[in-house]
This record gives structure tokens, C-alpha cells and sequence, in this order.
């Protein structure tokens, strides 16, 4: 057995999507929203039986390592590594050394970890003491410092450099991890960060990958400097603290989005962990999907200023686009999320998080303090300045319930919004993709899923179908013909990847069906004995359609007064019913 096939046999599919989807069980299957489109309604399956995931949305399928490459964007020897080393499953030599894609990436993962372990050593040094005095400013006590991996990068400009290059690193690799930069004069590189405090960023299942440096002096500009995008870094698929907060989000039933670091810390050690903050950038599609495959309910806390209250603004078109439940809180005194918790401690921040108002109430109260509201001008333009949170709303009954609410928070008539939204508002219909659907009769499907399911019928029945000269072919024949050339153990993935397009989607409908979709008359688990009846009942009903096309062509045989033609039908016709009858009673 290949080192591949052991892990996924030593794996549970379930717990390992379950790590990146909320999923539930459904019968034999379990259902979520899938992570690789926007959807509303789960058509993302995973079949614990085959160890095999499908998305009946966007077609996206496969096992274990499909989906982690799929959704980390990682090759498959590295999926396969962080498999294995996630699950304690030991790794073959040979894995280390596999494309040069996965050992340029595992480079740059290992030149994360020696200058993290330098900016931490820095931090304690005695050359840390205006960093370690800026944390505790901040409330950040030592425990917490270690536990986020806060650090601070030397202000030689040389020290994560010089590393790098005794850790065996060329130039090209140097300027590769983001770490170091190249001089302008071509005589060698520098440190990218130097003398900043210095943030971790990790990937969802926890990997350092980049890292956030804040300038501690004024003199230092910019304020935030955060590494370059690498090939393992991509800042507009990142949230930072995910990776801690995933299961806090599902335990809470919200993420709380934040705008910094300090922010992201101080309200994890205070005791709310289902929080996150993007990377220095702008709130993206990537990153909302991201905190939606956890939850469907955020609760966006910006700092107070003009720039908070505007991305605030921004995010909640994204938001809505992808069809988030979304709350704003503004904290009171002009406070940002890390300084209120400190001052008013958690309870009460708790409790205002618990009641914040819904985003077009926020919005509202944002556009009554633009707008003049006293004039009829002024209020058209608010509801206008509105409107495009109103149309990125999918559903047309809750849009239409939210400008009602809007028309009670702006104080006009409802009937004047209406009529505007009515010539302004363009519909936003969004068709879910879906794969074409599969014909196949119910009891093909059945002998489908009992030789899918079934060692003993896989066994009897396989054979006994190479047997039987069918007149029309089964809608299924290729995947049996494929059946047939595979030994034991099955596996779904290696059938699956012996098939056509046609074949797989076909394939994917017959192992994800519902229960319920098959003929009654069978109960209990599928077993060989269930194939073998499809299987009888498959032949006869091939027999008598062959019948029937005997009899047509003896009777068309017969009107053109070709005897000699009709004499040999009848003949084959008597051979195949008396052929018929010795099955009968056999």
C-alpha cells in the first residue's frame, strides 16, 4: 500500500473537512456549505463511507487530500505532510523530497521559523526592554506575548539575514521569503523588519507564513509594515487568528471582526477568542468565506475613528454580497475594541456585543447624521445612500423588509422608499451552479450503491455481469467495466478517477443519494443479495425489450414478404425465451 492510500485509510474524512465546513449529518452523508463557491442552501456532501467529498453546486469532489490542497492551496505531497503530521502518522523519507514546488515552499516555511525564533529571543533580550515596555502598556502580559508569538526583529538589519544564509539559503531564496531585501547597489541583502515589534501571522490550520511589524518609534515609518505576498502568503486570503478562533466561532455562533492586532489580542485574552482581524488590508471575498464556513453571523467592531466607521461602511457590501448576518457595534468614549475591554472589562463589552444593532440600523443612523433629514432632498439622497446595501441583499422578501425597517429608522414615508427602491433597485438573481442531472433507473441506482457499499456483492455480482449480453447497455456499464478491472480493497477515489466526466457525475449522484431515493422494497443494509435481485429483474426487463424488438422486426419482416427473414427472427425469438424459461427454473 502507497504511502497515499494508507493515509487516507487511517484518516476520517468527516473530522478533516469537519476542521474547515460546519457540517451536519444527513443520513448516510454529511451536508454543509461548500468552501469552494458562495452558496445559500448546502450542496456540499461528504461521504464518510467512500472517505469522498462532492459539491453538487460547483462540482468540486474528491477525498481528503483533494480537499486540503484544494481549499490551502497547497501540492499533493504537501497536503499529504500536513496530513500526516496533523493526525501523528509517520512520514516515509521520500516525502520530503518530492517536487520542487512543495521543497521551495517547505523552505520558505522553515525560514518563518528561524527568524520567529529571532525576533522571540530579541523580545527577552535586554535589547527588548522598550518593546516589552510597550506590551505592558498595552496589558499584554508575558503569558499572553507567548502564546500570540510576539516578538522583536533586530535592529542590526543583518541578524535574520546572516541566518538565513547559514541555514544554506541562495539569493534567490533570500528575496523569495520576504524576509530579506536586496540592495539597490547589488551588494547583497538586509533584514526587511528591523528593530519592530513583531506579530506572527499563521494560515487556518496554523502554519507561520508571514508577519506584522509595528514601528515602536515615530521616527519609523511606516507604522505597520507586514511582509511581502510569497508563495505561501496571500494577504487577501488570510484572517489573522483564525487558526485559534475557529472552534470559538463555532461554539459562539459569530465571528467578531476586527481592524488590528493589538485589537485581536486584547479581546482573546480577555476572554472573547471567536475573534479575527484581516491582514492590513481591505475585507475581501476570500476572507469572508473564509469566516463564513464557520459561521453565517458576524458582529464587525471597527475602531471609532472616521477610518473604522468608513471600512466598517465598505465591509458591509462585501458582507451582504456574500450573504452574511451582519451587526455593527460602535463602542462608546471613542474607545478601539482592545482599550474598551481593558476599561470596562468583559462583561459589559460582552453585553454590548450581545446587543448590537443590525447593519441597516447602523447604516441608518450613519446616514441621518450625512444627510439633512428635514428636507424631502435629504432624505431620497439617505435612502440612495442606502440602496446598495438593500441590492446586494439576495432574498427580495427580506429586502423588502428592510426597507420597511429603514422607513421606520429614517422617519418617512414607506410608500416614497418603495417607489424609489421600485425604480432604482435592480433585481439580483442568483442562480446556483448545478451539475446537470443524471437519468438512471431506480434499480440500476440500487445495484449501483450495493456494489459501492458491498465487499461480498462487489465479489458475486461483478462477475455474473460480464455474464449477461445485454441488448442495450446499462447506463452504467463503464463505471462496471471499471469495477471489474479493480481488485480489493476498493477504493472510491481510484474508481473515480478511471472514469469520464460523464461517468463521475453520474458516479457522484448514485453515492450521494438520499436514502429514501431507492425502491422500497428492499430493507436492512445493502448486501449481495440486494444486487443480485436488481440484477435479475435488470435482465429480464433487457430480455423483454429484446422481445419486443424481435417481434417488431418479424412483423415488419412479414409486411415486406421477406419470409426467409421472418423465419430467422422467429427462431432467434424461440431460443431466447426458451433461454428464458431454463433461467426461470434454474
Amino acid at each position: 500500500m502507497d504511502f497515499a492510500r494508507q493515509l487516507k485509510s487511517s484518516i476520517d474524512i468527516v473530522q478533516v473537512i469537519g476542521e474547515y465546513v460546519r457540517l451536519k449529518k444527513a443520513g448516510n452523508t454529511y451536508k454543509g456549505l461548500c468552501p469552494f463557491h458562495t452558496e445559500k442552501t448546502p450542496s456540499f456532501n461528504v461521504r464518510p463511507t467512500h472517505q469522498h467529498f462532492k459539491c453538487f453546486g460547483c462540482g468540486a469532489g474528491g477525498d481528503a487530500i483533494k480537499f486540503v490542497m484544494d481549499v490551502e492551496g497547497l501540492s499533493f505531497w504537501e497536503a499529504c505532510k500536513q496530513l500526516a503530521e496533523r493526525y501523528g502518522i509517520p512520514l516515509p523519507k521520500r516525502l520530503d523530497q518530492a517536487d520542487a514546488d512543495s521543497r521551495k515552499r517547505a523552505g520558505l516555511y522553515s525560514a518563518h521559523e528561524i527568524a520567529q525564533q529571532i525576533f522571540r529571543e530579541t523580545l527577552v533580550s535586554a535589547g527588548g526592554a522598550q518593546a516589552r515596555e510597550y506590551l505592558t502598556n498595552r496589558g499584554v502580559t508575558p503569558k499572553v506575548a507567548e502564546e500570540f508569538g510576539l516578538g522583536l526583529s533586530p535592529r542590526g538589519g543583518q541578524v535574520v539575514t546572516t541566518a538565513l544564509q547559514k541555514a544554506g539559503m541562495t539569493p534567490q531564496q533570500l528575496e523569495a521569503t520576504g524576509l530579506s531585501l536586496a540592495r539597490n547597489d547589488g551588494s547583497g541583502f538586509f533584514d526587511r523588519f528591523r528593530g519592530r515589534l513583531m506579530f506572527p501571522i499563521h494560515n487556518e490550520t496554523g502554519q507561520l507564513i508571514a508577519f506584522g511589524g509595528r514601528a515602536l518609534n515615530d521616527e519609523d515609518q511606516p507604522k505597520y509594515l507586514n511582509s511581502s505576498e510569497t508563495e505561501i502568503y496571500r494577504k487577501s486570503k488570510i484572517l489573522y487568528n483564525l487558526h485559534r478562533a475557529r472552534k470559538a466561532i463555532r461554539s459562539d455562533g459569530r465571528v467578531v471582526l476586527v481592524e488590528g492586532y493589538m485589537d485581536v489580542i486584547g479581546l482573546h485574552a480577555a476572554g472573547v477568542t471567536a475573534v479575527v482581524a484581516s491582514c492590513g488590508t481591505a475585507l475581501t471575498s476570500d476572507q469572508v468565506r473564509m469566516m463564513r464556513r464557520h459561521s453565517e453571523n458576524i458582529v464587525v467592531n471597527f475602531d471609532p475613528d472616521a477610518a473604522g466607521t468608513n471600512a466598517a461602511e465598505r465591509s458591509v457590501q462585501i458582507l451582504l454580497e456574500e450573504e452574511m448576518h451582519i451587526r455593527i457595534l460602535s463602542l462608546p468614549g471613542d474607545l478601539d475594541p482592545d482599550e474598551f475591554i481593558k476599561a470596562k472589562g468583559l462583561e459589559v463589552y460582552r453585553q454590548l456585543l450581545s446587543s448590537a444593532p443590525r447593519y441597516f440600523e447602523w447604516l441608518s443612523d450613519r446616514a441621518r447624521e450625512r444627510f439633512d433629514m428635514k428636507s424631502a432632498e435629504g432624505r431620497v439622497a439617505a435612502f440612495k445612500f442606502l440602496l446598495p446595501a438593500i441590492q446586494r441583499l439576495p432574498d427580495k422578501i427580506e429586502r423588502a423588509a428592510v426597507v420597511n425597517d429603514i422607513a421606520s429608522q429614517l422617519g418617512v414615508e414607506k410608500g416614497i422608499l418603495l417607489d424609489q427602491f421600485r425604480r432604482i433597485a435592480a433585481d439580483r438573481t442568483k442562480e446556483p451552479m448545478r451539475v446537470p442531472a443524471v437519468e438512471i433507473p431506480a434499480n440500476e441506482r440500487l445495484l449501483l450503491r450495493c456494489l459501492l457499499e458491498s465487499a461480498e456483492a462487489r465479489e458475486v455480482v461483478l462477475a455474473k455481469i460480464s455474464e449477461i449480453r445485454f441488448a442495450q447497455p446499462l447506463v452504467s456499464a463503464r463505471i462496471l467495466e471499471a469495477m471489474q478491472s479493480m481488485g480489493e480493497p476498493f477504493h472510491y477515489s481510484e474508481l473515480e478517477a478511471r472514469l469520464g466526466e460523464v461517468e463521475r457525475s453520474l458516479l457522484s449522484a448514485v453515492a450521494f443519494a438520499d436514502e429514501g431515493s431507492e425502491p422500497s422494497n428492499h430493507e436492512g443494509d445493502l448486501s449481495a443479495t440486494q444486487a443480485l435481485d436488481c440484477l435479475r429483474v435488470l435482465e429480464s426487463a433487457n430480455q423483454e425489450a429484446e422481445r419486443t424488438s424481435l417481434k417488431m422486426q418479424i412483423a415488419s419482416a412479414e409486411r415486406s414478404g421477406n419470409l426467409e427473414e421472418a423465419l430467422r427472427l422467429s427462431a432467434d425469438l424461440e431460443q431466447l425465451s426458451g433461454a428464458s424459461r431454463r433461467r426461470r427454473r434454474a
